[in-house]
């Protein structure tokens, strides 16, 4: 049995996708920069995460179902059935997206050094 490795992005595909996703290649983020890596998929910058612009994310992220899981994730996080998920309504996405979605998210805050914050595991 053969383990896949994870091609680091700049030599992955032109997306910037890891080929071959999987464990070995997930960080631990904090709740912060999970919300920061949210930013690049809004769209139309309005400052919410709808259905749509979370389904481009978890198709990123290398997911299967990515249309279900965004639509369950908007469903679980949008308390006020607005159809978007606000700041307010962060938390709730964190929450599915470490227990749904295997992102490793810390309570902690981000340490200064950069070379610690990121905890590449390619």
């Amino acid at each position: 049995m053969s383990t896949a490795k994870c091609i680091p992005p700049a030599a992955a595909a032109p997306s910037g996708r890891c080929l071959f996703p999987g464990k070995e290649h997930r960080t631990t983020l904090t709740a912060a920069e999970f919300k920061e890596w949210l930013k690049q998929f809004d769209a139309d910058g309005d400052g919410r995460i709808s259905r749509r612009e979370l389904r481009e994310a978890i198709r990123r992220r290398g997911a299967w179902f990515a249309s279900v899981k965004a639509w369950r994730a908007v469903r679980r996080a949008d308390r006020d059935r607005d159809g978007f998920v606000d700041d307010g309504e962060m938390e709730g996405l964190v929450e599915f997206a470490e227990k749904e979605l295997g992102f490793l998210i810390s309570k902690e805050p981000a340490a200064t050094s950069s070379s610690a914050r990121h905890n590449w595991k390619w």
